[in-house]
């Protein structure tokens, strides 16, 4: 009689540990699969853009430095006709595509972000991509009054964030498929 009730209860503590396990693996299948999704879909693109659009800024600006090292937008003297027509043609066959791509990643996955609210810096980006889209449209109707967005770009705390986000979420990818840190 006392063998059948071990017996049973090896079995039923047996039965709740596999059951337990089984939870938690699901459980961290689960958390794998959000941040699978949450790089794949998310942060590693909105990282990606970010730094694509970075490096062109930086080569437009080298390229279009004036005699004195300065950028036509920061100097005493206003940009020239060719300097402005350059810009425009930077901005809407390069910039503005980028920054659209960035707001609408904020727009149709903003259920990935890891934060519990929209961060600030992601609203000020799609307010930035507004204020541009009225400036290329003035342009498209042959007005050029206006050659910047009323909202200024994010540029490096946008990149912090991307950055922060994709490292921190492949740190977690990590430790959740059981890879140990690399030695530092």
């Amino acid at each position: 009689m006392i063998a059948l009730a071990v017996t049973i209860a090896l079995a039923f503590v047996g039965y709740v540990a596999a059951y337990l396990n089984g939870l938690r693996l699901a459980q961290r299948s689960e958390r794998l699969a959000r941040v699978n999704r949450q790089l794949s879909d998310f942060y590693g693109p909105l990282f990606a853009i970010t730094e694509a659009n970075s490096r062109a800024f930086e080569a437009f600006a080298q390229r279009n430095v004036r005699p004195d090292g300065r950028s036509p937008f920061d100097h005493e003297d206003p940009p020239t006709e060719e300097e402005l027509a350059e810009w425009r043609l930077w901005v809407t066959t390069v910039f503005l595509p980028n920054i659209r791509t960035m707001r609408d990643l904020v727009v149709t996955h903003a259920d990935l972000l890891r934060e519990s609210e929209m961060p600030p810096i992601l609203l000020k980006l799609c307010a930035h991509v507004s204020g541009y889209e009225i400036t290329a449209a003035r342009w498209a109707q042959g007005r050029f009054d206006q050659h910047l967005s009323v909202v200024s770009f994010p540029s490096q705390d946008l990149a912090d964030y991307a950055r922060e986000g994709f490292t921190a979420l492949k740190a977690a990818q990590g430790r959740l498929l059981g890879r140990r840190r690399p030695a530092a």
